[in-house]
């Protein structure tokens, strides 16, 4: 039985979710009901900097009105027919999105993992179709320290015991080269049965770890002589968060595989899209692949909406620009308690210097209480990553706000 929400604590619905939930995350203890631009609003009426902006899925800003708009006029339309027939906009939004980033196809899905677990198919495809490997003895190069989802494929290489431990067996096919390192990168190539390499452009939940300058161009480049797929996860870092339109152009790289997700619908639903050329994507036949939401008109609709308004509203342009202010201004703080700042456009991260192994988790704890949201990840990195729509006098008060909560930590 349905019944209309009420208003309540903030206890009510910490004890909700702890009897009925299952218990597969540790939020902060804050209950939120309601976003707009760069805000957010918790169930007490406190307002809040977003500086996660849902892992960057929410790049354009909290229920963006063009967004939004094109999100109900469609969800009274139609909403889903499934692939079993053609719907009107799936066809546009396929060209829409391929002219856009420069591929012939694009594979739509939901969630950032089904897209990658797509790309990965799709490599073994190739590998079997094409390369000529033989049928089952594929590997894909991985990099440590990854994270590409939580699927049972994806856990297979993942290095973060949470994530793995207890969930075997794991799936074959993967190798772990070191991030940031050509010569490993290098040695592993030398395996003729490697099909692709999978890898994002910066690692955002290892803790926005930012590769050297020219790592990405001659990763490609080796991938390339050694006849082998270079696939880039740009599912956090694509879509204006790091002041391009993808990291990857930072270094004139097209990868064989684009991999799209989260901000692509601009933070109202999953979407998710796998692009590469006729060669790679052809590989995969009717019934041998697919999604009953994947490509949806509601999707489609958002998606090419999302689209519009990054490039439209100048969102790309800020991050790029306010990106570099605001490591500048976290640099100027001075503070002991920042070891390193890194990141790129609004996709940021402070490394906390104390022996406190619940220093960052404290942290954020502050921030919260003085009206900042942001989250620890890996204990003592913070991912500092704004909606693309912030201005620099927000930023900069959001800066007094990281200065003077860092004063918790003494």
């Amino acid at each position: 039985m349905l019944t209309t929400p009420v208003a309540h604590d903030t206890q009510y619905y910490f004890d909700l979710e702890e009897k009925f939930g299952a218990h597969n995350y540790h939020p902060l203890p804050v209950v939120l009901e309601r976003g707009q631009g760069v805000f957010l609003w918790d169930v007490e009426g406190k307002r809040y900097y977003d500086f996660l902006s849902g892992y960057s899925a929410v790049n354009q800003g909290h229920c963006h009105p063009k967004i939004i708009a094109a999100l109900t006029e469609q969800a009274q339309m139609l909403t889903l027919t499934s692939r079993a027939f053609y719907n009107n906009l799936l066809g546009e939004y396929e060209r829409y999105i391929t002219r856009l980033f420069d591929y012939d196809k694009v594979l739509p899905m939901n969630t950032g993992v089904e897209a990658v677990e797509t790309a990965i198919k799709l490599v073994r495809r190739w590998a079997y179709k094409v390369k000529g490997i033989e049928d089952g003895a594929a590997k894909i190069l991985v990099c440590e320290n990854n994270f590409h989802g939580r699927t049972s494929t994806v856990i297979s290489f993942s290095s973060d015991p949470s994530a793995r431990t207890a969930f075997g067996p794991y799936m074959p096919g993967f190798t772990s080269v070191r991030y940031n390192d050509l010569l490993a990168l290098k040695t592993a190539l030398r395996d003729e049965t490697i099909a692709g390499f999978l890898v994002e452009p910066i690692q955002g939940e290892a803790g926005v770890v930012v590769p050297d300058d020219g790592y990405l161009a001659e990763a490609y480049r080796l991938c390339r002589e050694a006849d082998v797929l270079f696939v880039a996860d740009e599912i956090q870092t694509g879509l204006g968060r790091t002041g391009k339109m993808l990291a990857c152009d930072y270094e004139d790289v097209r990868p064989d595989i684009l991999i799209l997700g989260k901000a692509l619908s601009g933070g109202t639903l999953p979407v998710s899209a796998v692009l590469a050329d006729d060669e790679i994507m052809l590989t995969i036949c009717p019934g041998e692949h697919g999604s009953t939401y994947g490509g949806n008109p509601l999707a489609c609709k958002v998606a090419m909406t999302a689209l519009d308004v990054l490039q439209e509203e100048n969102m790309i342009q800020n991050a790029a620009e306010l990106g570099a202010y605001f490591r500048e201004r976290l640099q100027a703080l001075r503070s002991p308690f920042i070891k390193k700042i890194r990141g790129k456009g609004l996709l940021n991260a402070i490394v906390i210097e104390h022996v406190s192994k619940d220093a960052g988790w404290d942290l954020c704890l502050a921030l919260k209480e003085a009206g900042l949201l942001a989250k620890p990840t890996h204990g003592d990195k913070i991912r500092l990553a704004p909606p693309l729509i912030i201005t620099k006098e927000q930023l900069d008060e959001c800066v007094d706000i990281i200065g003077k909560s860092l004063g918790v930590l003494k």
